[in-house]
């Protein structure tokens, strides 16, 4: 008698018939034993099925034009989001396994209705203004390179002030809680509960003082009470490590690679539970180590040009172009011109869990092999 195990409890016609018995009776009691899985179940490294993909901007925006002109903004579909579909992931609306990524278009003078879900999101500008989104009965001004955030369990709508249109990244960790069954939604007002136009949201104007934290707020909160990451800010912060680089000062994560994270005043912690935030800048002609992460992280060219080797391929990179790095694939920036991006990754699941790991060597080679270069 055999004793080679079938694959996924399936007879190859070589079995005696007591192994062939043992594997009827798993199938039909709806069990699985490991030693036809454990390659599966347990490699030696993680093996994603996601891809390393990159969505071009320009390709995007332009469906997402034709979308306004041809689907209406309403109760039932409630957003005019479409969703990055990675490659490997059979037809998934997910950027990543745990990450759902999404440019989301709003017309002239549209309105988004409110409603709340328990998953968490944030929305990130990569041009455009004249756009509020309210959260909680709060107005906040939507500008080029602010990161907003709209916890999980928040109310929220937008509304489109102006006569010209206005897309941006929407980042959601609707995978996570679609695969863990924790998903709840609830519909909110056909409108917006609030149609002001503040430079400033209430929330800004009580906790984005830096260093600061009123004696009203001492109690920690789960995500950050900030609704808006002004990119005057990140700006500056980003630009003052380069210059202190410039002075021989410890500043910046690599030479002439400066990063901030986007962090919840009240914790010091991530802005959200599950999703980390961070934004990033090269130098001209700067170039990161190659990296190795367990998680995955969607990135968006926020401005500049230069390139992301994604598991041995370049691909260029342009204002808009996203892409993903799915777990344990290998990647690395090059700075053309001077290069910044918008991160968002899982960081805070895998570190909770005690799964994160990173490798991090070398900078690539120049003769990586070519990738889409478009």
């Amino acid at each position: 008698m055999t004793t080679t195990p079938p694959e996924n409890n399936e007879m190859t016609g070589d079995e005696g018939p007591e192994l062939r018995a043992l594997y009827e009776g798993f199938t039909a009691e709806h069990l699985t034993p490991l030693w036809t899985q454990r390659d599966d179940l347990m490699p030696l490294a993680p093996a994603p099925r996601a891809a390393a993909h990159v969505w071009r901007w320009r390709s995007l925006y332009r469906l997402a034009q034709r979308a306004g002109d041809l689907v209406p903004v309403g109760r039932g579909g409630e957003r005019r989001a479409i969703a990055l579909a990675n490659p490997g992931l059979g037809g998934a609306a997910y950027a990543t396994p745990t990450l759902w990524a999404a440019i989301q278009y709003l017309g002239p003078k549209e309105t988004a209705p409110e409603h709340r879900h328990a998953q968490n999101a944030f929305r990130f500008v990569v041009e455009g203004e004249g756009v509020w989104t309210v959260v909680n009965g709060d107005p906040v001004r939507m500008s080029r390179g602010d990161l907003l955030l709209t916890p999980g369990w928040h109310f929220h709508g937008h509304h489109n002030e102006t006569d010209q249109p206005m897309a941006w990244l929407d980042g959601l960790d609707i995978p996570f809680s679609h695969y863990a069954d924790t998903g709840f939604f609830e519909f909110g007002a056909d409108r917006v509960t609030d149609y002001a136009t503040p430079n400033f949201s209430r929330s800004e104007r009580l906790w984005a003082h830096p260093g600061l934290r009123p004696l009203s707020g001492l109690r920690d909160t789960v995500s950050s009470p900030i609704a808006a990451y002004r990119w005057e800010h990140t700006d500056r912060a980003l630009t003052e490590q380069l210059l202190l680089e410039e002075e021989g000062q410890p500043a910046t994560v690599e030479q002439g690679h400066a990063a901030v994270r986007y962090v919840n005043p009240t914790t010091g912690g991530d802005v959200m539970p599950t999703i980390r935030a961070e934004f990033h800048r090269l130098r001209p002609g700067a170039a990161t180590a190659t990296r190795r992460e367990v998680g995955s992280s969607v990135f968006q060219v926020f401005d500049g040009r230069g390139e992301v080797t994604l598991d041995g391929r370049r691909h260029e990179l342009r204002p808009g172009d996203l892409f993903t790095v799915p777990s344990w694939v290998p990647f690395s920036l090059r700075a053309e011109s001077g290069f910044d991006l918008f991160r968002f990754s899982d960081a805070p699941v895998m570190e909770r869990l005690h799964f994160a790991r990173t490798h991090i060597s070398a900078p690539d080679a120049p003769d990586a092999p070519e990738g889409d270069t478009r």
